[in-house]
């Protein structure tokens, strides 16, 4: 089982938090989510010797997706994300780019399935689509590391908004509860914003579930 070490790092102007899914026995590296600061985020993964294999992205909105085309040619990797987000990315209608001033298009390389499972940077991954914040997000599960990329669908003692066009709130509240709330307690959940939680912590507190 490798061993993963997070790195959480809060970017753009929407305070996005980005992660760094570390293999501590190889260096190979996940970024999931760097909606800004495509520099910035460059600097610390070359000051601190990680080998980026991926990005993953838990839906399209300009705030997760906004670095992935640097950081996606300055290190030469594949970009990831839910089959069904595939218009989100490539719409600024509905990826609210234009919120920043510039509508911008977005893409990623493969597009993944419910249930799928893949091999990245030696970590077995499961997708979970969740829509309901947008129609294509999705969650990383890591099982063996007990680890969830929830992206905006879960946070701590809250969920994602759902009042954004395509949103749903009883789509993304039968996501949590069919999905993420079959997990065990001891995940902890790597959130869109605001402070990382756990499943048990989520299951007991969260008023929306």
């Amino acid at each position: 089982m490798a061993p993963l070490r997070v790195e959480q790092y809060v970017v753009g102007p929407i305070q996005t938090n980005c992660y760094f899914a570390v293999n501590e026995d190889t260096r190979e590296t996940l970024i999931v989510d760097p909606g800004a600061d495509a520099s910035r985020l460059t600097k610390l993964l070359e000051k601190e010797g990680l080998k980026p294999v991926a990005i993953l992205l838990t839906h399209g909105h300009f705030d997760h997706a906004g670095g992935v085309e640097e950081l996606a040619e300055r290190f030469h990797i594949p970009v990831y994300a839910e089959e069904h987000e595939r218009r989100t990315l490539e719409d600024p209608a509905l990826n609210l780019s234009g919120w920043e001033g510039r509508e911008t298009v977005y893409h990623a390389d493969h597009y993944l399935s419910d249930e799928q499972e893949i091999d990245l940077a030696g970590f077995h991954i499961r997708v979970f689509h969740t829509p309901g914040h947008t129609v294509g997000g999705c969650c990383y599960y890591l099982s063996y590391q007990n680890a969830l990329f929830s992206g905006d669908t879960l946070f701590a003692q809250s969920v994602g908004r759902t009042d954004f066009p395509k949103g749903s709130a009883s789509e993304l509240v039968r996501s949590i509860r069919e999905k993420l709330m079959a997990l065990p307690d001891e995940v902890t959940v790597y959130t869109g914003h605001n402070e990382i939680t756990t499943i048990g912590t989520e299951r007991m507190y969260n008023p929306y579930l």
